[in-house]
């Protein structure tokens, strides 16, 4: 995520990474581990069938698992961090959830053939940060539930919206390559990446401030403030989108990133003619938007107050992916008027043979079963839930993503199961 509003961003150290030949011996033996993996030729075939799925040319549905709850996953200590400098654990932690991901449930997961060195840069953000009231039902899970304190409450609050400025930590990022370099050179390559596919959601950020409450009321009562606050949001990822460019910060996402809230990037129709590799643009990127609070309002206030603004972020873009939870199987209307939409979102509060049938015949339809199966399990019913789709989608391009889990209940063998069934039902079992 480039933004979190839950927290202003701290300005990264630039200081040489010194780590111990215990560290070092970790990191090389996870590295080749890697490498090893990377190797297989199983990766190029599954960047083949992910092309072709977001070319709209598909050979088989693909499946992929994300958002999972790493807190509940460790076994035999694979998860088990054994370095101690902060660089050196976020690598580790990086490297071990690729290689745990491979062994227990890859589905059509993809790994590099080279390690990411991501470029480091600072964002001054967005000028407020929420403020919560906080329920925990398990202290190691990143998921809790939060009570949101009103920031935006009247027109002349919408001045407290700030557009970032993007610092670009050139030493700190030559003292991470510089680093990775040392571990990992004549085991896998490194090289440096640039900030690829961006999430793009105004209105996740505003209802965080504004209240939920207050501002679905306030699209009906104070319909231009909403518009005035949602228009300086756009205003302030344009600028920040600006400078990435600027800086030549930006890098390529038509590959194993994730896009938007659903699976790879790989098609053959990016980064397109007007290329240069030397300067990655966002003509040659995927787009994404959503607007997950706006389930309940008409196509037309769905239009009026987030894709009509949206317009200016998406066409800047090659390709586009727009929605996550929200259900969109009745706003194929709206969705439409997208001109360089590729993929859509198909929550699992969506009607499925509406979503099919407005929907299927002109995107990759991106599918999310839904991951309360897992704290009740019951593996006719995940199954049911699958086939379902995949009976109605037949003759689509689609994906089976299956993202927000929350919990399995400690249980990660549950995971590794639907990761089974899942590639059965799509007839790679």
């Amino acid at each position: 995520m480039l933004h979190d509003p839950s927290h202003v961003p701290q300005i990264p150290m630039e200081q040489e990474i010194i780590l111990t030949a215990q560290e070092k011996s970790v990191l090389r033996r996870l590295g080749s581990r890697i490498a090893e993996i990377a190797a297989l030729p199983v990766h190029k075939e599954k960047a083949r069938l992910w092309q072709k799925m977001n070319d709209l040319t598909q050979e088989r549905p693909m499946v992929w698992i994300n958002e999972i709850p790493w807190h509940e996953m460790n076994v035999n200590d694979e998860l088990t961090l054994q370095t101690n400098h902060q660089w050196a654990r976020e690598l580790e932690t990086n490297l071990r959830r690729t290689i745990y991901q491979w062994e227990h449930m890859p589905c059509d997961m993809i790994v590099n053939n080279y390690l990411d060195c991501p470029v480091v840069y600072h964002t001054t953000d967005f000028g407020i940060v929420e403020d919560v009231d906080t329920a925990h039902t398990d202290a190691q899970n990143e998921i809790y539930s939060r009570h949101f304190k009103i920031q935006i409450k009247d027109p002349e609050d919408i001045e407290k919206i700030k557009r970032p400025q993007i610092r670009y930590m050139e030493k700190a990022t030559q003292f991470s390559f510089d680093a990775m370099q040392d571990l990992f050179t004549g085991i896998i390559p490194v090289k440096k990446v640039g900030q690829t596919h961006i999430w793009y959601t105004p209105w996740d950020f505003l209802i965080r401030w504004w209240g939920i409450e207050e501002a679905m009321i306030d699209l009906c009562l104070r319909p231009e403030m909403v518009h005035a606050a949602y228009e300086k949001m756009v205003d302030a990822w344009m600028d920040e989108l600006d400078q990435f460019e600027a800086l030549n910060l930006l890098s390529l996402d038509c590959n194993n990133t994730r896009i938007g809230s659903g699976g790879y990037g790989f098609t053959s129709e990016l980064p397109g003619r007007d290329f240069n590799p030397d300067h990655v643009r966002p003509i040659n990127m995927w787009g994404c938007s959503n607007a997950q609070i706006l389930t309940s309002v008409s196509s037309e206030m769905h239009w009026e107050f987030a894709i009509e603004h949206d317009l200016r972020w998406l066409k800047r873009f090659g390709l586009t992916y727009y929605g996550c939870c929200e259900p969109l199987d009745t706003k194929a209307d709206i969705l439409a008027r997208i001109p360089n939409l590729r993929k859509v979102s198909v929550s699992g509060w969506a009607d499925v043979e509406r979503a099919v049938s407005n929907l299927g015949d002109k995107y990759v339809l991106s599918r999310k079963p839904s991951p309360a199966i897992f704290v009740s399990w019951d593996p006719d019913e995940a199954r049911k839930q699958l086939t379902t789709f995949t009976q109605a989608a037949k003759g689509c391009n689609f994906e089976l993503i299956m993202k927000d889990i929350s919990t399995v209940n400690y249980h990660p063998q549950l995971l590794w199961d639907w990761a089974d069934m899942a590639m059965k039902v799509v007839g790679e079992g």
